[in-house]
């Protein structure tokens, strides 16, 4: 959905705070010794989030319908403030990581895993952005991935990672240039 400039750049400033939050009271909850734990649970959230960006945007943004359309606006019009509402991006998250894991698991675990999840979303927004408005030396991993991006702008049935090619890897869905 087309953002404001507030809008569209608030993730950038509100997700490092909710990260850096949530990471610290998980850790000050669990103590010294569940660190290395506590820190396995932030990698590995820090890893689902790329499986879900691939999900995303493969299945949902290019399959459901009212998703799609505004998905297809960011196609036509790639240096356009188009992206998800803060509001919308914390809800979910809240909703769909937070809230399970605590039920699960606890208080200190929902919040690493949460804060986890978060640094990978924050991730692949800067990511993002800087695969549509930044112009990186040619030898390097935004490179890479600025490439990736564009190609898939161009054939939208490959290359759904945004921060990584992974998942494009593990399900056939890479294409590289020749």
């Amino acid at each position: 959905m087309l953002l404001t400039r507030i809008g569209y750049y608030s993730d950038f400033f509100v997700y490092p705070v909710l990260i850096a939050v949530l990471g610290a009271v998980g850790v000050t909850h669990a103590g010294a010794k569940e660190a290395v734990a506590y820190i396995a649970i932030f990698l590995g959230s820090l890893a689902l989030w790329t499986l879900l960006e691939y999900i995303l945007h493969r299945f949902v943004l290019h399959h459901l319908p009212y998703i799609m359309e505004m998905h297809e606006q960011h196609h036509r019009e790639v240096r356009a403030l188009v992206g998800t509402p803060i509001w919308i991006s914390v809800t979910l998250i809240v909703c769909f990581v937070f809230l399970p894991v605590f039920w699960l698991a606890g208080f200190a675990t929902a919040s690493v895993a949460t804060s986890g999840f978060m640094a990978g979303y924050l991730w692949y927004v800067s990511v993002h952005h800087m695969a549509h408005h930044w112009h990186p030396a040619h030898n390097g991993y935004l490179y890479s991935v600025k490439r990736n991006h564009a190609m898939h702008h161009t054939d939208e049935a490959n290359n759904f990672g945004v921060t990584s090619l992974f998942w494009d890897r593990v399900f056939r869905t890479m294409r590289r240039l020749r």
